[in-house]
């Protein structure tokens, strides 16, 4: 995907401010500071449109980012162990969960995990609970840049376990900084849309 025209169109906390286009939308979900605008920004080739921070739980929103008019990049707030009172974070659950149920736009959750650690907790919560409801579920592993390139099998094989992926189930190294597996997430993601005319 050749990507020249993306916007933040849409910020939501509810609903009522999501977009009413019709046009398909990936979700991009995982733990605080896992690289999730990061690994979005690499995917619309910015530096900044998605903010980053160093400060777990900056996403406090629902920021939808149209793509060249052909589908929405929907970044959801992290989880985990954001820098926020139990209060605030049960809202996001409650937003996050809002928008996951019965949003029939939403096609595919692009689930982040940082490559160098087992799944925690949290991660193989959130994995089962979208299973439960029948998403098509890729996982990005981050910060493949971390690692030297003999130790890629083995983590991989490390989050397929602890996922309890099955052989036919995606996972996808990624780096934001080195691009690697940028070409291979979008080959999945127009696959999954079948959008193909924007090469």
């Amino acid at each position: 995907m050749v990507v020249n025209n993306v916007s933040l169109e849409k910020v939501a906390v509810n609903p009522s401010g999501y977009p009413d286009t019709g046009l398909s939308e990936i979700a991009f979900a995982g733990k605080s500071n896992v690289g999730k605008s990061s690994l979005i920004n690499s995917m619309i080739y910015r530096k900044a449109l998605a903010r980053t921070s160093q400060t777990p739980g900056k996403t406090r929103t629902i920021n939808f980012y149209n793509i060249e008019d052909l589908l929405y990049f929907v970044d959801l707030p992290g989880y985990g162990f954001a820098k926020a009172p139990a209060s605030e974070i049960e809202k996001w659950g409650k937003m996050i969960e809002k928008y996951l149920v019965g949003r029939e736009e939403l096609k595919a959750i692009i689930l982040l995990t940082d490559i160098r650690h087992t799944p925690g907790e949290n991660d193989i919560l959130m994995y089962e609970w979208l299973k439960h409801y029948n998403y098509k579920i890729i996982i990005a592993a981050t910060k493949l840049d971390k690692l030297k390139k003999s130790q890629y099998k083995k983590h991989e094989d490390m989050l397929r376990k602890g996922f309890g992926l099955r052989k036919e189930d995606i996972l996808i190294p990624f780096s934001s900084e080195t691009k690697e597996g940028r070409d291979e997430l979008w080959k999945v993601i127009e696959d999954i849309l079948d959008i193909h005319g924007n090469e």
